[in-house]
Formats: C-alpha cells, sequence, structure tokens
C-alpha cells in the first residue's frame, strides 16, 4: 500500500500528510486561526467553539487501502472486513480486503443524482450476519418534486465481489417533496433496540427552510423509525394532532454526520449556513433553532432571520464553528488501537479538509484536534482493526480513495 505523499485519482493529497500540517498545531490554542463570519457572536458557554488542542499532539500515519474509486458518499464494513460502498451517482460496490473494487451491485434502485442529491448513505441492520438486511438512503423523484427516502434490501453477495439486492423496499419517505437538488442529508444509524435515526435537510431554499419549525413536515428533521419506516410508539409527537409521529427532533438545517456513542446515545452534526456547523445530541421532541436561532451568517454576508444565536425553548448546541469545518460523515471511536481518542467523536471535514477529533468530558467538549489529510472528508468509519478510515471526495465529482489512519 503506498503512502498518502503522491497525486492519486486526480486528488491531491499533499506533503501535509506526511507531517507537514495544514493547520495550527499548537497544544493548548484552538486549531482555528481564522476570524469567524460573525465576529460578534459569543458563545453560551467555555468551549462552545474554538476549545483548545490537546496537551499531547498525536502523530498519525496514512496509508491508502483503496484508490481509483468511483465518487463515494459512504461506506460501511461488512463482518469479513470487506467495505460497502455507496457511489454518489447510483451504484452500490464491495471493496476488497485489497482495496480492488467488484462489479456494481445489481438491484440498486434508480437515484436522482443532480446537485447534492444521489445514492447516499448505507448501514448494515444490526442482525445483518444472519438476516443479510442493509439500510440505505438516496435521493428520490417524485411526480411532485422529489425528496430523501430510505429502502431497505437483503444483500446477496457473489465469488466475483459483486452481488445483488433482493427485496428492495421503500420503507420511508421524507415528505413533502420539493423540486430542488439541494440539503437532502442524510445519514442513517441504528440505536440500542434497533431503532434507526434518520437525518435530512430542510431542502436550502428560503420558502422550503422555514418548515424545519413545522411539526406537519418532515424538513429540517432527525427521524426515529422502526426497520419497517414506522414511527416507535414512544416518539414525542405519536400522540400530537397534527404532527409527524416519525419526528424525533426538529430545527436541523442539513445533517451530513451522525452517529451513536458507546452509550446508544444519537449524536450528529450538522451543516450551518456561513459559520455556524454545529454538535448536537437531539433528545425526544426538542427544538434546535434553525432557521430561527443559528449561530453564522448568510451566504451573502447578512444575519440569519433576526440575528439571534438563543431563543427560550431551542437548545444550544453543545459545540459550533465558526468558519465551518463543512462535516460530512460521522463515527465515535471506542476501540483500543488509538487510546488517546477513546471516547471522542471523528467527523469529516469537507471544507477543512481532514478529520475533526472532539475529545469529550460529561458530554462536553474539552479538547478540539484535527488531522489534515488535504482532501475533503465525505465518510469516516472505525474498522474491525480499530484504525480510522476515511472517504475522500472531489468537489464536482472524479475519483474517491478510502483513507486509513493509524498511531504513528
Amino acid at each position: 500500500m503506498k503512502r498518502l505523499t503522491l497525486v492519486l485519482a486526480g486528488t491531491i493529497l499533499s506533503a501535509s500528510l506526511a507531517g507537514i500540517p495544514a493547520i495550527a498545531q499548537t497544544s493548548g490554542k484552538p486549531a482555528e486561526t481564522k476570524a469567524p463570519n460573525a465576529p460578534d457572536q459569543k458563545p453560551a458557554f467555555e468551549n462552545q467553539t474554538r476549545a483548545p488542542q490537546p496537551p499531547q499532539m498525536l502523530k498519525i500515519e496514512t496509508q491508502v487501502v483503496a484508490k481509483d474509486l468511483p465518487h463515494l458518499w459512504s461506506m460501511e464494513f461488512l463482518p469479513d472486513s470487506r467495505m460497502l460502498v455507496t457511489a454518489k451517482q447510483g451504484a452500490m460496490h464491495i471493496v476488497s480486503k485489497d482495496g480492488q473494487a467488484g462489479p456494481a451491485i445489481d438491484g440498486v434502485p434508480k437515484v436522482l443524482a443532480g446537485g447534492q442529491g444521489g445514492l447516499l448513505d448505507v448501514a448494515l441492520a444490526p442482525d445483518y450476519e444472519s438476516s443479510g438486511m442493509i439500510f440505505f438512503s438516496f435521493s428520490e423523484e417524485r411526480e411532485d418534486g422529489n425528496g430523501t427516502s430510505v429502502a431497505s434490501a437483503r444483500l446477496v453477495a457473489d465469488s466475483d465481489g459483486g452481488g445483488k439486492l433482493e427485496d428492495v423496499t421503500v420503507i420511508f419517505r421524507q415528505t413533502p417533496s420539493y423540486d430542488g437538488n439541494k440539503h437532502f442529508g442524510s445519514r442513517l444509524a441504528f440505536g440500542p433496540a434497533g431503532e434507526l435515526y434518520v437525518t435530512v435537510g430542510e431542502r436550502s431554499d428560503p420558502e422550503p427552510r422555514v418548515q424545519a419549525q413545522d411539526l406537519a413536515s418532515g424538513l429540517g428533521k432527525v427521524f426515529r423509525i422502526d426497520q419497517q419506516g414506522k414511527a416507535l410508539p414512544d416518539n414525542p409527537f405519536v400522540s400530537q394532532d397534527g404532527a409527524m409521529a416519525e419526528i424525533w427532533s426538529l430545527g436541523h438545517r442539513n445533517v451530513q454526520s451522525s452517529t451513536v456513542d458507546s452509550q446508544g446515545r444519537f449524536w450528529l452534526v450538522e451543516h450551518g449556513p456561513r459559520g455556524g456547523d454545529e454538535l448536537n445530541r437531539p433528545e425526544p421532541g426538542k427544538n434546535y433553532g434553525w432557521p430561527e436561532v443559528t449561530y453564522g451568517v448568510e451566504y451573502s454576508g447578512s444575519p440569519v432571520g433576526n440575528g439571534v444565536t438563543r431563543m427560550a425553548n431551542t437548545e444550544q448546541p453543545v459545540y459550533y464553528w465558526d468558519p465551518v469545518i463543512a462535516p460530512s460523515g460521522m463515527a465515535h471511536y471506542n476501540a483500543d488501537a488509538i487510546p488517546e481518542w477513546k471516547g471522542a467523536f471523528l467527523v469529516g471535514g469537507l471544507v477543512s479538509q481532514g478529520i475533526v477529533v472532539l475529545h469529550m468530558e460529561n458530554d462536553r467538549v474539552t479538547h478540539e484536534e484535527r488531522v489534515p489529510l488535504e482532501a475533503r472528508i465525505r465518510d469516516v468509519k472505525v474498522g474491525p482493526d480499530g484504525a480510522v478510515y476515511a472517504v475522500t471526495e472531489q468537489r464536482g465529482g472524479g475519483a474517491s480513495t478510502i483513507i486509513k489512519l493509524t498511531k504513528a
């Protein structure tokens, strides 16, 4: 396997991977040194943003384990350590242990791959080893627009590294549909009892995004459903007239990062506007503010709404970034291969081009560490070996690479 000091598949993976940092690496000082987009906004509590870097800076080695892959969006480890990956244009592949992608898996439904849409996340059912069931999200074209949908299927692999999906069933559709190509979300995460958390976006444009505050709308929400796509009976709005029973939390912008921690609790990181990416631990029925309350500003530089960062009956983020990291992909590290990261969240950064490591204590961020990779990171997973695996992408398409990170 080749070191990441090469130019691979058209993605520039520069000498920073050989130990030259792309950001300020000084223990005890914040990694982010650029000026915020909203300099007058102040955090609500200590270390809510720009937490210091750890006292000891960890040295990480990187290796390419797969290259020349199609434009990927997500990956998941199979029980035999092969990787199941989704390509944004609509294909699913199995990547062998030696980094070779098998032929496209048959039976994947048609996806709407324009703009930010496509074949999105994939997750194995908790009982995958016996059932063979997988779940995946995708942007789906509909008669009245489009939206994020979730499907289940049985993955049947074959001997040449390919396979097929059987019993493909769309179990959940985000509604209402909208004729746009932005903010589809979407990540899938299973809780400890087999419940499925589904994150989506609010479709970005001014007209639909206000529905993030509307309980009759599925825009800008986190959903909690069973594996048949039904609302769970203890969801917070099951008995509320006019509310979608599948909703778990509301007031989200565009969530492309989520995971479940070692205690079985659901966490996410969502895209903010120009500034205002947020780490949250969504609790049932709670409102996370968007678009009425947020850090950061509009892309134009003007305030979002009334420009407020706090309001009664809305939750403060556990942590926020200004400027943004543009989060995509997230994992909770509970392995032993990198003991310094035990209990930390690992978040892929599209704009920050690396992995952001959030060290936690009592559900607050104590330190923010950054591992520069000089590539847009679309997904992050912890492998069976305890190493961390990152999926790169190129803006606008092009080939993806999978990188393995280990302690030096």
